[in-house]
């Protein structure tokens, strides 16, 4: 059992009791700017956690952002130019993730950093993330490395155009107060590069690989259901009956052959089963 502190109804702290089990851990992939934070965001959204203070959350959320390393002086000085590679797997601290993924497999409160993009440094603060029974883990390069990526219950992946890719990387880098010039050599000499070379390749361990992003509502319905299922005591039943999710892959990608083979005329489809109440159902 492990024990959190809440706020009762009179406004005094009281400790609660919950029962501990190890949480559906999911890894969500893909390009830079493919929309893995947004799809994360819609799956949040969807089940209705996005409102849900932190303490009580069933599904929270992890960037591998928040593991870029504490760069040099001499690093820090290439990273304001533009000149530093941010896509490479050295970038991130893997072993401080990988201690804080297996921190949250056992149900343990973890600190995670927070990383400052505009002057490229880790900041004091550090974000607690509370035992949940999904967690949403997602980067750019999550499923590099196997000891993370052999964390995950599943493990999906983003698939956006390259075009659309870039022209996100552009405005959001420009947001952050740099150099278009600067944007675009880095993305040539860099981020497409690393893409190639990195990332890409791991788009073979995903079980389910969402083209077109938060665009893909089909897909993304298809997993908030089964987040659902999962919420709603399936937990013993994966725990049981699959071993590194793989029965979780094959079963939800089942559905989605099923799914697009009914959608092109293979039959009637079924009675549709409700994924969400209508208070959480977006408009």
């Amino acid at each position: 059992f492990c024990y959190c502190t809440s706020m009762n109804s009179a406004g005094l702290l009281c400790e609660t009791e919950r029962p501990w089990h190890s949480p559906f851990l999911i890894g969500v992939s893909g390009g830079t700017a493919s929309g893995k934070s947004t799809v994360c965001a819609k799956i949040m959204e969807l089940l209705g956690q996005n409102k849900v203070d932190h303490h009580q959350r069933k599904v929270t959320i992890v960037s591998q952002d928040s593991f870029y390393r504490v760069l040099t002086p001499e690093q820090k000085a290439k990273a304001l130019k533009g000149q530093y590679n941010f896509d490479h797997p050295d970038a991130f601290d893997t072993e401080l993730m990988c201690q804080t993924l297996k921190d949250i497999v056992e149900g343990k409160v973890v600190e995670v950093p927070t990383y400052d993009f505009v002057t490229h440094s880790r900041l004091p603060e550090k974000i607690c993330v509370y035992p949940a029974d999904v967690v949403l883990f997602e980067g750019i390069l999550v499923f590099y490395t196997q000891e993370v990526r052999d964390m995950f219950h599943m493990k999906l992946f983003v698939d956006t155009d390259s075009d659309v890719r870039l022209s996100r990387r552009v405005l959001r880098d420009m947001r952050r107060g740099r150099d278009l010039e600067q944007i675009l050599t880095q993305y040539t000499t860099f981020v497409k590069p690393a893409f190639e070379e990195f990332c890409l390749p791991t788009k073979k361990y995903a079980d389910v690989i969402i083209p077109r992003g938060v665009d893909n509502m089909v897909a993304i319905n298809l997993i908030v259901q089964h987040i659902q299922d999962i919420l709603n005591g399936d937990i013993c039943k994966w725990q049981r009956g699959s071993v590194n999710g793989h029965a979780h892959g094959r079963s939800l990608k089942r559905g989605v052959a099923e799914l697009s083979e009914k959608s092109s005329g293979g039959g009637s489809l079924p009675a549709k089963r409700p994924l969400l109440e209508p208070s959480t159902r977006p408009h």
